[in-house]
């Protein structure tokens, strides 16, 4: 029997940071038997990714959850590889000291308008001026006065005040106060509806296998996330990994899916999100 005519490709696109890489370690060093399914790694930053969601141009995508909103007739959320932040999130900064309530004069840098970290941002304020900036070049342009403030996300949430930076807003604090204690959802995966279920399910069970193997070989995954780690200490990435790799990335839980379900409730209450929305999953 020829087993190659059986083989399913299967395109899996995430961003190439240290979280990722650390989710998919397993999938992508072949520490995972997946049976007849080959998968194909495509690395992209994800606001590429957010706008190739449109398209449908991959089989499962790491996906900004703002994004997501707009492609439920494409895809459904996998169970598993969400970013979920529980009391921390996206960080807004500044050179000189800002109050939140001075948000609305500000000019603001953001790391892209189909990002999560842009729809909460919103949420909060809908009245500030912005340009978009690519993430790892937000502080700069802030310190050379290119925007009045900048909306950090990645590892740059980290070691803001190392580069004299002063915080205005930490989204993820702000969230954890007005929802009585929901960690804020950034993004996950998601997987084609077209795929159809039975499939959907068999590529779900081999991506959790890949983090669950990751997280129990922990520092094998992180020397091999340090490649993409963008020049991050041993021990920084290591933070950053813990932040947005952890028990509710393995599995939403339900906390995990009623923080999804409040974040499009609330962008829908304030007339951010405009279409009619039905959040899915892959469910065993």
């Amino acid at each position: 029997m020829d087993t190659k005519a059986e083989t399913k490709k299967i395109t899996v696109a995430h961003s190439p940071d240290s979280d990722d890489a650390f989710m998919f370690y397993g999938l992508a060093t072949n520490k995972i038997d997946t049976g007849n399914i080959k998968f194909e790694h495509v690395l992209k930053d994800i606001q590429t990714l957010n706008e190739e969601a449109f398209n449908g141009t991959y089989d499962v995508t790491a996906i900004s959850f703002h994004a997501y909103f707009h492609v439920t007739d494409k895809y459904v959320l996998l169970p598993h590889g969400a970013s979920i932040g529980r009391g921390y999130g996206p960080v807004l900064v500044s050179l000189e000291p800002r109050k939140p309530e001075e948000i609305s004069k500000l000019k603001i840098a953001v790391p892209g308008e189909l990002t999560t970290a842009f729809l909460v941002l919103r949420i909060y304020d809908q009245n500030f001026d912005y340009i978009v900036v690519p993430f790892d070049k937000i502080i700069d342009a802030v310190k050379r006065g290119e925007a009045d403030a900048g909306l950090l996300i990645h590892e740059g949430q980290l070691f803001y005040k190392d580069l004299g930076l002063d915080k205005i807003l930490d989204l993820g604090e702000w969230w954890h106060e007005k929802t009585n204690g929901l960690p804020l959802p950034m993004g996950g995966n998601a997987v084609k509806r077209e795929l159809g279920i039975d499939l959907m399910r068999e590529i779900s069970k081999y991506l959790r296998r890949s983090i669950q193997y990751s997280m129990e070989n922990r520092e094998d995954a992180l020397v091999y996330a340090m490649q993409f780690a963008r020049e991050m200490s041993p021990e920084l990435a290591d933070r950053f990994v813990a932040m947005w790799v952890n028990d509710l990335t393995l599995d939403y839980g339900e906390i995990g899916r009623e923080s999804v379900k409040r974040l499009l409730q609330e962008a829908q209450e304030k007339g951010i999100i405009k279409n009619n929305v039905e959040i899915e999953f892959v469910d065993y």
